[in-house]
């Protein structure tokens, strides 16, 4: 394919090995047809890699770098050349090391899954591989888990292995997404393809026409205008098979080298060209050595990469006395920059080992709650949550060391799976007793159901309080009949309750006309409005009050009448602004109507008993507060003073209201 010779690059300005051009690739220019390529994302691929692209470990962070070694300055800038070599094959390469590459490991399939969406939506496919490639790996770990996890459901349900199905919308999600991620991405490499034989043909071109340029009989100012025509062309003419890029390279450069020496001639054009070199270049020997300083050194890493790019592809030579001092001024500063992306490697080892650490102690808790087996229901929804927090934590703790990662995922699965297995037997068998607990209520729905138009009130009364009883006892039923059970046996204890209830009515009319008086008066009460003059206001409240209390009692079934009643004056209470004591002693007067008039003759006398326990205990609160004023020695003004004295004043006031109860006890005798 190329006419040219070792030979012939030997002789390119004097340079003593193969391949070397300028100075600048001394021992640094491997033989790339003496050794087999790595791959890369170049457009020869086998067919059937995709298939064994989701069966491929992607952990590609975790994996040190070949550069994470001790090398000397050749394989240091050997890296570099080859890195460019790469972007050489794909204009868009350097686009992949600008998309964030995320922490997938953390995310949930359905996160996965519109990452890569959005992946796919706004970025172009040839530089998303490696992000792909690692949600597929982290998608299949965690679909795989839970695949497992439902099989084992089946099989602990009594199903047949054979018969096992799980069908999922997030995996049906994901293959689409990545279906058209690979539809995509055949049809750029087959675009590809023929774009990079394109270009090889029009670089061939370009250094058939720059071969010409040294015999051909013109001006030699047309001449040099027409070879910087030339390299406008190259700069622009594309990448190139990587097959073929080192020696098109070389090819180029040894004649872009023998133009300059048939330069000689003109020595003025040539080494006004050289000083332009000699410019450039030290404006990349600068910024280099800027880069250094920059923390992120895989920005300053990549950059350095456009660096040599452009130091071998766009700029042409330097003169001969300037040539190796700046190449090893490029060459030193590369090597910081090296070095220090050395250093972020080692320190990544180090997080990635803190990390093991700790996914190790998750695993060591996931262990310890599953052989703490609960022995109830809530008890297991307890562990359940704490198992999922813990699972969130493991995939929230950073990726580990990539030879030991298969090991912690298979701890981590076992330790879950164990956990999982004792769950579901809990469950197996605790709908094996809620079937039981069914079982049972259902005969309870059949006795109340049987006995609820009963007229033996005497007999079935306490039968049915007894089977209401034993119902709380059984405890749960399968949820899908929880609700329908209940709802049938309430509806037959309500029916028979509520026909007793008006059987009891019926023998009680003085409570029923009671009830029908305060349910009047409550109406009326809702209707009245304050008429402005506090003291007719207040004396109208109070015979509302005595009204209530003069219908006496209602039937029991009904007593939250009162609490309705109630809530009606203290609000009328507050609008007036009747004094806190007040109000409570006229409360009090409602309380004691209703302990006088209920059917215990005791309540009465343990609401007096009540009551002095009461006035001691504020009496000897008093006491002690006042004690301890003595011991204080500070005048009134003093914060702790006023703080004691405010509660010694509160406790007389709850005293004066105390004595006041027991006085309206006292009048009831």
């Amino acid at each position: 394919m190329l006419d040219q010779n070792e030979n012939d690059l030997h002789q390119a300005e004097g340079n003593s090995a193969p391949g070397r051009t300028e100075g600048e690739d001394k021992d640094i220019i491997v033989d790339n047809a003496s050794r087999e390529e790595p791959q890369t994302d170049g457009y020869e691929r086998p067919e059937n890699q995709d298939e064994e692209e989701g069966q491929e470990e992607k952990n590609a962070d975790q994996a040190a770098p070949a550069a994470a070694i001790e090398v000397n300055d050749a394989e240091v800038i050997n890296e570099i050349d080859e890195s460019n070599a790469e972007d050489a094959e794909d204009e868009d390469n350097a686009k992949r090391h600008v998309i964030p590459m995320l922490d997938y490991h953390a995310m949930d399939m359905e996160k996965l899954v519109t990452e890569l969406e959005k992946l796919l939506k706004n970025e172009k496919v040839q530089a998303i591989k490696e992000h792909v490639d690692n949600i597929k790996y982290e998608f299949d770990l965690k679909f795989q888990e839970l695949l497992e996890e439902k099989k084992e459901e089946f099989l602990n349900d009594g199903g047949n292995e054979i018969d096992f199905r799980y069908n999922s919308s997030v995996k049906m999600h994901f293959n689409k997404a990545y279906g058209e991620y690979k539809d995509k991405k055949n049809q750029y490499y087959k675009s590809l393809e023929q774009n990079l034989k394109s270009n090889l043909s029009k670089r061939l071109e370009i250094i058939e026409e720059l071969k010409g340029l040294i015999n051909v009989e013109e001006n030699i100012n047309t001449t040099y205008k027409h070879f910087k025509e030339l390299q406008g062309r190259w700069k622009v003419a594309g990448p190139v098979p990587r097959i073929s890029y080192n020696d098109v390279w070389r090819t180029y450069h040894h004649h872009v080298e023998r133009f300059y020496d048939f330069l000689d001639l003109n020595r003025d054009l040539r080494d006004l060209d050289f000083k332009h070199n000699l410019e450039e270049k030290e404006k990349l020997i600068a910024r280099a050595e800027e880069l250094a300083g920059i923390p992120d050194v895989n920005t300053a890493f990549r950059e350095l990469q456009s660096l040599h790019k452009i130091w071998k592809e766009d700029i042409g030579p330097v003169d001969r006395e300037h040539r190796e001092d700046i190449w090893n001024r490029f060459s030193a500063a590369t090597k910081v920059i090296h070095e220090k992306r050395q250093d972020y490697f080692k320190n990544m080892d180090q997080i990635h080992e803190q990390n093991l650490v700790r996914k190790q102690e998750i695993i060591a808790q996931i262990n310890a709650v599953a052989e703490n087996k609960a022995s109830s229901h809530n008890q297991w929804q307890k562990q359940i949550r704490e198992i999922e927090a813990l699972r969130e934590a493991f995939f929230n703790a950073g990726r580990v060391p990539r030879k030991v990662n298969e090991e912690i995922w298979t701890a981590f699965k076992t330790a879950v799976r164990t956990f999982n297995r004792n769950k579901n037997e809990f469950y197996k068998n605790l709908k094996k007793d809620q079937h039981e607990n069914l079982t049972k209520k259902q005969e309870l729905i059949k006795i109340a159901q049987e006995n609820k138009d009963s007229e033996d009130w005497e007999a079935v009364t306490p039968m049915m309080k007894k089977i209401q009883a034993d119902w709380k006892k059984i405890g749960h039923v399968p949820r899908k009949y929880s609700d329908k059970i209940w709802a049938e046996f309430k509806a037959a204890c309500n029916h028979y309750f509520d026909r007793l209830h008006q059987h009891k009515d019926e023998g009680n009319k003085e409570e029923m006309e009671a009830l029908k008086q305060k349910e009047a008066l409550l109406d009326k009460l809702k209707e009245f409005e304050l008429s402005g003059a506090h003291e007719n206001d207040v004396e109208t409240v109070k015979e509302f009050i005595s009204e209530w209390r003069s219908y006496g009692r209602v039937p029991y079934y009904k007593r939250n009448i009162e609490n309705k009643f109630n809530k009606i004056i203290d609000a009328l209470f507050k609008k007036l602004d009747v004094a806190r004591q007040d109000i409570e002693l006229i409360k009090y007067g409602n309380k004691l109507e209703q302990l006088a008039n209920s059917d215990k003759d005791d309540l009465i006398d343990h609401e007096r008993v009540f009551i002095r326990r009461k006035i001691d205990e504020v009496k000897g609160e008093i006491r002690q507060l006042e004690n301890n004023l003595q011991f204080i020695n500070a005048d009134d003004t003093n914060p702790i003073v006023k703080e004691v004295n405010k509660n010694i004043d509160k406790h007389k006031e709850a005293l004066a209201l105390w004595k006041a109860k027991l006085q309206q006890l006292r009048e009831m005798d």
